[in-house]
């Protein structure tokens, strides 16, 4: 039996469901968990790919998308 994921889904189900949608654009000054996360990995390949930055790479990643920046 297929799972549902309308008005009358188990919440745990339909919340389940949300997290795996395609991710979709909301206004232009949210930045999500995603965006943030994807550009800080992309700067620490920038960086060669050395552990131990996540902290900065996240800052720096979080600050360019407030900015628009890229």
């Amino acid at each position: 039996m297929a799972r549902s994921s309308g008005p009358h889904a188990h919440p745990q189900t339909a919340a389940h469901a949300s997290e795996h949608a395609p991710e979709t654009r909301g206004p232009r000054n949210v930045i999500t968990h995603d965006q943030i996360s994807r550009r800080a990995y992309e700067i620490f390949l920038a960086r060669g790919g050395f552990h131990g930055n996540h902290e900065q790479d996240w800052a720096q990643a979080e600050r360019e998308l407030k900015l628009g920046r890229r």
